[in-house]
């Protein structure tokens, strides 16, 4: 009697966990959100006076400003790179060739990126 509770219960944990793909335009909202808090922040250091630099107190806007777009950059550049890793991981022939061209693809996209700011 407890052994069919128990295969019921193991096949709703299964169904419960299993993976669901998120939405396409879930990853297009993120990817334009992180966009633009990567233009955001280079639009704020721009503006940032040098002669301003005497005063520490006016060194918060400009530190938070490059963290936030280091990140937002890492993060778009992580994104990018991973929705595209089944065309690297088939054209692949190992491991090594597969690292090898994931990180020229994330070098790739860091130029762009880069680029384009």
């Amino acid at each position: 009697m407890s052994q069919p509770a128990h295969a019921d219960f193991e096949s709703m944990l299964r169904l419960a966990l299993h993976p669901v793909d998120p939405p396409e335009s879930l990853k297009t909202r993120v990817e334009s959100t992180l966009v633009e808090l990567t233009d955001a922040a280079v639009d704020e250091l721009e503006a940032w006076e040098i002669g301003a630099m005497s005063d520490p107190r006016n060194w918060v806007r400009p530190l938070v400003a490059g963290a936030v777009g280091v990140s937002a950059g890492t993060a778009l550049v992580v994104l990018r790179v991973r929705a595209e890793r089944k065309k690297r991981a088939e054209a692949s022939r190992n491991p090594l060739d597969l690292l090898g061209r994931t990180v020229r693809a994330a070098a790739g996209e860091a130029r762009n990126i880069a680029r384009r700011v």
